[in-house]
């Protein structure tokens, strides 16, 4: 700058000493194109830490009636080792655009913008850098990088190959103004913090439930997107930041969901690109995963077409997660809430990270680690998680206590290889206000009016939530396999599931009920320390040693108490 500031008044001096016209023309021409130039140059040099989000802003010289449909911003970043990513900006309103970054790479990383309007000085061909020093804090998130699939391709683990275990919390409808920023989120976070929870699915404003433009879908600045999808509503988005950051800051991944299925219709293809193409460059800097929709092939609950419409949304969400995999720079982990699963749902399966399920809300265990396991055995290999199971206190029409999720958390996660899963409580998941429930569903459905406080207390949030701590706490848990033919004899009439690390160093097994079951595993003669745990006061019981045979066998008798039981097992 002060190099532009001595240019200036040496071509000022130079103008006011001219003695003839002409040459006072010739600097007047200077001065009119070089100036503005020189004025809306920028050498921005900003400084960061690894894996943290840093935010760029920058100010459109040109005046524009439509910014968001007549501009498009990229920022081309080239990182310490030479690797360019282009990052999209996004429309903040008036004129502001603003870049938002991270980078697992300590170093310098410089940047150049590229706009659709090449003559805009203040967008087009701005320079600077970008400087990141090792992040010292204690957030894992911000310690370890954001959410990726683990190296076996069953797991999940943080960006520099911790494992990690997806205990995922659901809050569809958590970016309305029925959970109050700052107060709400911040009660609602911790206590799912304390409980265990690392994941949190919630749905960037089109919502399910409900019809387009719904006044139940407004937050504190209104909808995400003008009335006739003209154009996006950056207000939405502002309200909507402080809520998504506070989750990434606490250490919770938000996954973030971009609509609900029903919903790319309405918008259309383009529009819905459009709104995927700003959420990436929203927050695909911060460690998020995407999930590109909400029971994505599931028409609006009125419509007349549902078997056309159903074959519609496969092909046309497909694009456009396609799409949406070419956007990210950051490449963040990508999934879709289905209405049974991720897989069947899309042309192209191998375009998805891991495999989300909708299991079943009236499904009991057995039916959970059936779906598990066929997903564990369906091509391309990847992590299978349920996303969606048995909401706790769902009236349907009676609510569901806490071992209806309870099971389904346990015959699902173990069948699947225990990469993760998502609970969910009616009450929360839709926000029930406090002195006014959400109300019914366009098909008249009403799931019951539990205000989301009292949902939060729970009791199967707790049992859930503690069986995080117990998983991660078994030598090799994020290599367990199911196993369900080393279960050689179960004495009950349900379906037991079991579990082994790899090296058969560890074994998990769930019991729906009280009984007795054979396992045998193929190592002879070798001894294990054991354990009963009780998911239902979250501690352990009655620990002992069991030795199998020579051809590996051994058979226990589970406490007797009518409730379900897991058994863990370690080499000693």
């Amino acid at each position: 700058m002060r190099s532009a500031l001595f240019l200036i008044s040496s071509l000022c001096a130079t103008y006011f000493s001219s003695t003839t016209k002409l040459k006072r023309y010739a600097l007047c021409c200077i001065l009119l194109f070089v100036l503005p130039a020189i004025l809306f140059s920028k050498d921005i040099v900003v400084k960061t830490e690894s894996n943290k989000m840093v935010e760029i802003t920058l100010t459109a010289s040109g005046d524009y009636k439509d910014p968001f449909n007549e501009v498009e911003l990229d920022a081309i970043f080239t990182d310490p080792s030479g690797k360019q990513l282009k990052v999209p900006a996004f429309w903040d309103g008036g004129k502001v655009w603003k870049i938002r970054y991270a980078s697992p790479l300590e170093g310098t990383h410089s940047f150049t913008t590229a706009c659709s309007k090449n003559e805009d000085n203040g967008l087009n061909n701005v320079k600077g850098k970008v400087e990141i020093k090792r992040y010292k804090g204690s957030n894992p998130l911000l310690q370890r990088g954001a959410v990726r699939i683990a190296d076996d391709k069953r797991h999940f683990a943080y960006g520099d190959g911790t494992p990690f275990f997806w205990m995922g919390d659901t809050w569809w409808m958590g970016l309305t103004k029925r959970l109050v920023w700052p107060d709400d989120v911040k009660k609602l976070a911790d206590d799912r913090i304390k409980k265990g929870f690392n994941v949190v699915q919630i749905v960037a404003g089109l919502y399910p439930d409900m019809p387009a433009f719904d006044p139940r879908g407004e937050n504190e600045a209104g909808f995400p997107w003008e009335a006739d999808y003209a154009g996006i509503r950056p207000a939405y988005f502002d309200a909507a930041d402080k809520k998504i950051m506070y989750l990434a800051e606490q250490g919770i991944t938000p996954c973030i969901v971009g609509a609900w299925g029903y919903h790319l219709p309405w918008l259309g293809v383009d529009k819905m690109k459009q709104h995927w193409r700003y959420l990436i460059a929203r927050w695909g800097a911060l460690p998020v995963v995407w999930c590109a929709a909400g029971e994505i092939t599931m028409p609006f609950y009125l419509s007349q077409t549902k078997d056309a419409d159903r074959e519609w949304l496969k092909t046309e969400w497909t694009n456009v997660i396609r799409y949406m995999k070419e956007t990210d720079p950051f490449k963040r982990t990508v999934t879709a809430h289905p209405s049974r699963t991720a897989r069947e749902s899309l042309t192209d399966p191998a375009l998805l990270d891991f495999d989300m399920h909708q299991s079943g809300h009236g499904s009991g265990p057995a039916k959970q680690s059936a779906l598990a396991l066929e997903g564990w055995r369906t091509q391309p290999v990847m992590p299978v998680m349920s996303g969606e199971s048995r909401y706790e206190a769902l009236a349907i029409p009676k609510p569901l206590p806490a071992e209806a999720p309870r099971g389904a958390f346990w015959a699902h996660t173990v069948n699947s290889g225990l990469a993760g899963h998502t609970y969910g409580a009616n009450g929360i998941w839709q926000l029930n206000g406090i002195d006014k429930p959400y109300g019914n569903s366009p098909g008249g459905n009403n799931w019951g009016i539990t205000p989301w406080n009292e949902a939060m207390q729970l009791p199967g949030s707790t049992q859930i939530g503690a069986a995080r701590k117990l998983i991660e706490s078994i030598p090799g848990w994020n290599s367990f396999q199911p196993q369900p033919g080393m279960i050689t004899q179960w004495s009950a009439k349900d379906t037991a599931v079991l579990a082994v690390a790899a090296g058969n160093q560890s074994a998990l097994a769930y019991l729906p009920s009280p009984g007795t079951i054979t396992i045998t595993i193929p190592v002879s003669n070798q001894q294990y320390k054991a354990f009963w745990f009780n998911p239902i006061t979250v501690i352990r019981e009655k620990e002992f040693a069991i030795t199998t045979d020579a051809s590996g066998k051994f058979a226990i008798t589970s406490p007797e108490a009518k409730q379900d039981w897991v058994l863990v097992l370690t080499k000693n």
